[in-house]
């Protein structure tokens, strides 16, 4: 059973049982993926830096989508019951999931990037052979967004079981 709420007229749904944190788990996986082949595809424009700008504000979208879905965004997150909101601040801080419960900006995006530079630097030089660095440029840029896509959907679903065993109805834990 989903925890339904209104924010800002808009109905949000919190998941908090195992099969609908997986659900939604799948659901940003899969936007993980097409936003993946979306960066794939800028990358294999043959000028060099297009890709890192388009990267940039894509993975923040997509960030920003990802917390949404798990009910995890700052505004979310503070309207949670106290119990809650406790517990999904000492799980973002536990695990460290960086991008989890924030604020996206670019500033905290390039600095996830920044952890990746070594495969950047390669999906960057591989721009300047002709037709095979383009393509070795997009299988670089699609391997990296969706494993740091990735990264980011399994930290939220941490985040997400830690909060769901606080909810007043949740199931006990076995």
């Amino acid at each position: 059973m989903f925890k339904k709420r209104k924010e800002s007229g808009e109905l949000v749904l919190l998941p908090v049982s195992n099969d609908e944190i997986e659900q939604v788990r799948e659901r940003c996986r899969a936007i993980v993926r097409k936003r993946a082949a979306i960066s794939a595809g800028v990358a294999a424009v043959p000028i060099p830096g297009v890709d890192i700008a388009a990267d940039l504000t894509s993975f923040a979208s997509m960030v920003e989508e990802i917390n949404r879905a798990f009910g995890l965004t700052p505004v979310q997150i503070e309207r949670l019951q106290p119990r809650m909101r406790v517990a999904a601040h000492q799980a973002v801080g536990a695990l460290g999931g960086m991008l989890v419960g924030k604020l996206v900006t670019k500033e905290l995006v390039i600095k996830v990037l920044q952890k990746s530079g070594a495969k950047l630097a390669a999906k960057s030089a591989a721009k300047v052979v002709p037709l095979a660095g383009q393509l070795a440029s997009a299988a670089i840029g699609f391997a990296l967004f969706r494993q740091m896509g990735y990264q980011h959907v399994e930290a939220c679903v941490k985040v997400a079981r830690e909060v769901a065993l606080t909810a007043p109805d949740a199931p006990a834990a076995p």
